[in-house]
């Protein structure tokens, strides 16, 4: 990436070019570690170099015996994108509740749904890891022939779902994946609505929450010694 915002005559070139690098090391990156749980990618440049943090389930197969995994992936990745000797590290790191990221729950569905499992157990097994997890809500689509000849949607709720407005883009984590079966292509959508505390911007409220403080205690005032006149006769 560094060689591509060098060679990068103005900014909207160099954000097309960015874009383009992670949209192709995401897809080579999710075809390599699909068994292993990859739930993402995140990519830090620095003056001197590139770090790609791989974000992933089974953090020690993707660093496989004595990191060799992980040297195997940098080597690929330096070669493809044209990267000078030393300037790209890899690192891996655990996902922090893997019921909240949507794209290893769609893995997980990928495979159960290869492995023969009927789509309804499928999805309700993969919700109820996802709400058991914390989330406020959960929506898996299946679609395609599940059944019979004619291709059909299945679509499975739990929880509170929002579709809208900028908590959206805060809340939602959203995954799609593909499946090849032997009646033919199916997909797969998974949505799941983050808790507030692990929202994407980290702790934030919904903008429609309000929380009602108790009223404060009246202080009552201390009597004040009034000094009353004497009469004189």
């Amino acid at each position: 990436m560094q060689a591509r915002a060098r060679a990068a005559i103005n900014k909207k070139r160099k954000f097309v070019a960015d874009g383009v690098f992670f949209a192709e090391l995401n897809s080579f990156l999710t075809k390599e570690l699909s068994e292993q749980g990859y739930s993402g990618v995140e990519v830090r440049v620095t003056p001197t170099r590139t770090e790609i943090i791989i974000r992933a389930t089974k953090t020690q197969d993707v660093l496989g015996d004595k990191g060799r995994r992980i040297r195997e992936l940098t080597s690929v990745v330096q070669k493809r994108f044209n990267f000078p000797e030393n300037t790209v590290e890899l690192y891996a790191e655990r996902v922090a509740s893997r019921g909240l990221s949507a794209i290893a729950q769609a893995e997980s569905l990928r495979h159960k749904l290869l492995e023969g499992l009927a789509v309804r157990r499928a999805c309700y097994s993969v919700m109820r890891i996802a709400m058991e997890s914390g989330a406020k809500g959960v929506e898996v689509i299946v679609s395609g022939k599940l059944r019979g000849a004619r291709a059909k949607s299945m679509k499975f709720v739990d929880g509170f779902m929002i579709h809208s407005g900028q908590p959206s883009i805060d809340f939602i984590d959203f995954a799609t994946r593909n499946v090849l079966m032997r009646q033919g292509m199916l997909g797969i959508k998974v949505k799941i609505m983050l808790p507030a505390e692990n929202g994407k911007r980290g702790k934030m409220p919904l903008p429609d929450n309000v929380t009602i403080l108790e009223p404060k205690e009246d202080a009552v005032p201390a009597a004040v010694p009034v000094a009353v006149p004497v009469a004189t006769l």
